[in-house]
């Protein structure tokens, strides 16, 4: 058998095994919030002219700020090899000061309290 066949053996065995697992393993509890076609919170049945709250798109907006942050300076490490790494730290450091600096704004706001 040659690796390739050896390897596609191996992970579609692997993928049916686990296929199967997860349709035997699970607890079978439903309850009628996670019976309901939504998991939002909301109801339903009702309007659906109810407007969101502001808060929520602002905790969304901050956490795809800071994933956003972590693709952004992931790279660094590797920054060493080139002929300006002090340059590359430069930048990645007032990109880090200024996300720090709109998160204590928006913390001193209260923006991100969420109950009031």
């Amino acid at each position: 058998m040659n690796l390739l066949t050896c390897v596609l053996l191996i992970t579609a065995t692997l993928s049916t095994v686990l296929a199967i697992i997860s349709f035997w393993l699970p607890q079978m509890s439903p309850d009628p919030e996670k019976l309901s076609p939504y998991e939002c919170g909301f109801d339903p049945l009702g309007s659906a002219r109810l407007p969101f709250s502001l808060r929520f798109f602002l905790i969304a907006i901050l956490f795809l700020l800071f994933d956003l942050e972590i693709a952004l300076l992931l790279p660094i490490p590797w920054a060493i090899q080139l002929e300006h790494p002090l340059i590359t730290f430069t930048w990645a450091s007032s990109v880090l000061t200024l996300l720090t600096f709109g998160l204590i704004y928006e913390w001193s706001q209260g923006g991100l309290e969420w109950a009031e």
